[in-house]
Parts: C-alpha cells; sequence; structure tokens
C-alpha cells in the first residue's frame, strides 16, 4: 500500500470546512466536506471514508479534485448527456407552428394535440418522438398543453348570431 495522498490545500482549517458544511444544502457536497475534515483533524484516510460513508478510493479521488479545484472541486459537474433530438431552430418552428394552429386541409386536424405535434415533427424533420417528449418541449417553450375549444372551419358566425337572437325558450 502506498503512501496516503496529502491535503496540500491550506487556505481552511478543519473547522473553518466545518462551518462551510453546514451552510451548505447539498448533501453530497457536505460529505465530501466533512470527510476532508476529518483527514485534516488527522484521522485515517480508512476512518474518514467509514465514518462519512464512501470508500477510501472514492475519498482519494475527492482529495485530488479538492488539491486541484479547492471547495469548487466537490460540486458535482454537470454531464452534458444526450443532445436533444431537434435544433433550437426547429423548435421555435414547432412554437410558430403551434401559434398559427394547424391547417385542417393540409394536417388533417382542427387542434393540435401532443399525437398530431409527434406525427407532423416526424413527417417534417424525421424525428421519432414520444408523446410525453412533445409534452416536455412545449413546456420548456413555455407552452402548455392545454387547447381552446375547437371550431368548424366552416362555421357562419352571423347565423349562429341570428340564431341566438330568434331562439324562443320553452
Amino acid at each position: 500500500m502506498g503512501r496516503p495522498i496529502e491535503i496540500s490545500r491550506a487556505e481552511s482549517s478543519a473547522a473553518e470546512l466545518r462551518v462551510l458544511a453546514a451552510s451548505i444544502r447539498d448533501g453530497r457536497v457536505v460529505r465530501r466536506l466533512l470527510a476532508i475534515a476529518l483527514v485534516l483533524e488527522g484521522k485515517s484516510r480508512a476512518d474518514a471514508a467509514r465514518l462519512t460513508g464512501m470508500d477510501r478510493q472514492t475519498l482519494r479521488d475527492w482529495v485530488h479534485r479538492y488539491n486541484d479545484e479547492g471547495v469548487d472541486g466537490l460540486y458535482p459537474r454537470a454531464i452534458p448527456g444526450r443532445p436533444g433530438a431537434l435544433t433550437d431552430e426547429q423548435k421555435e418552428q414547432v412554437r410558430t407552428m403551434v401559434l398559427e394552429g394547424p391547417n385542417p386541409s393540409v394536417d388533417g386536424v382542427v387542434r393540435w394535440r401532443c399525437v398530431d405535434l409527434r406525427d407532423a415533427i416526424a413527417a417534417r424533420w424525421s424525428v421519432t418522438l414520444h408523446v410525453r417528449t412533445v409534452g416536455r418541449l412545449l413546456h420548456e417553450l413555455d407552452m402548455t398543453r392545454l387547447q381552446p375549444r375547437p371550431f368548424h372551419p366552416k362555421k357562419d358566425a352571423a347565423a349562429q348570431e341570428d340564431f341566438k337572437k330568434n331562439f324562443r325558450a320553452l
């Protein structure tokens, strides 16, 4: 077994790390700070790791990050993840498409539902999305899935008003 990794940063004492840990709401970061505070107080790596619920090797990795980056290195890093299925430009086109509403003769629907949007997206960009993903996309675009009451494209507003005026209640 080799020599333990030394903590090379002397900017914070164990007591200062404990005070900092008390003010942080992320439990993972608190555990890491407390483990490093235990090591600074003279506990062995194995004891410090066991007391904070991690493996000795994991503590060694966090000590490396603390030595390189300080306390900021103990925060979790953002993982880029899988890129989105639609580009930002395509998302804006979906937004415009939803705001303009469907064309019944072209789209075959009188109002957009997530299922209909999914089919339109697949036809336009050859991207297959799940219905829930379309709902999330609408949420991301600050839109709701609530739809106004549909209306018939050939309705006659004047005839409706005439009917309302001339209708006799029984």
